[in-house]
């Protein structure tokens, strides 16, 4: 039921650039994420359309198709784990088809548990030392049967409590740009607007950041729910969960 992700191979094509993947996902889905440590920062892009054209004249090119995440959420009944800065999350990921087609996609499940750096036991919450970007240890693995998973989290006291979805489309920079190594610009298209997650070493983030006309201060390290608890209290809605207006 539980597959660690692979070691993915480095292709010729491909090295200096992106780790490979197994065709059916290196093709639909984001870049491997099974690195111990992840860094990453958001953006809230106001003008998508202006971003993308940012993105292409730096050259940017997609390297995971736009696909729909569906993802739910567990805690403990007093949020044992969100309160340690924790996360436990199945994710579903499908390929977006635009159009009518009679193909259809198939899809994969993930579990990611994530925590501040160098505590995965429950325990204070830990010292963050870089504090202008979000930095966690990250444990990722695939899933076989997700509804059997979630019989037995649920029958361990955990509880699924908030779900959340959005598109995803992954970039990277061209292999000119040497400082851009490891990083990859997600676009993220959610029910609260449109946002993009910039992932990788610290510096390659500040200079992506500033080439696409950012800087530090426009960084937000708060996650999904939290956007999302943040955008109810401004329009004055009882919070649920964070889906598209069809998906409710």
């Amino acid at each position: 039921m539980l597959h660690a992700q692979p070691r993915p191979q480095v292709s010729a094509g491909l090295r200096g650039q992106s780790r490979a993947r197994p065709l059916c996902t290196f093709l639909f889905f984001p870049y491997n994420r099974c690195m111990a440590r992840e860094t990453e920062i958001k953006l809230k892009i106001d003008d998508p359309r202006s971003f993308l054209r940012a993105l292409k004249k730096l050259g940017a090119k997609v390297v995971a198709p736009r696909s729909h995440e569906l993802n739910l959420i567990f805690d403990t009944p007093d949020g044992g784990l969100a309160k340690h800065g924790q996360l436990l999350r199945i994710r579903t990921e499908t390929p977006a088809v635009r159009g009518k087609n009679s193909f259809k996609p198939s899809s994969r499940s993930l579990l990611t548990f994530k925590s501040p750096p160098d505590q995965l036991a429950m325990g204070p919450a830990a010292v963050r030392a870089d504090r202008r970007h979000k930095v966690r240890e990250e444990i990722e693995l695939a899933l076989t049967d997700p509804a059997s998973l979630q019989k037995i989290f649920e029958g361990l006291g955990l509880k699924g409590w908030f779900r959340y979805e959005k598109y995803r489309t992954a970039y990277r920079f061209p292999a000119r740009f040497k400082w851009a190594k490891g990083l990859v610009i997600d676009f993220d298209e959610t029910p609260i607007g449109t946002f993009v997650e910039l992932e990788g070493p610290g510096p390659a983030i500040d200079q992506a950041a500033r080439e696409l006309g950012y800087n530090s201060g426009d960084y937000v390290l708060k996650n999904y729910l939290v956007l999302y608890l943040d955008d109810c209290r401004r329009r004055n809605l009882q919070p649920s969960h964070m889906l598209f207006p069809a998906s409710k």
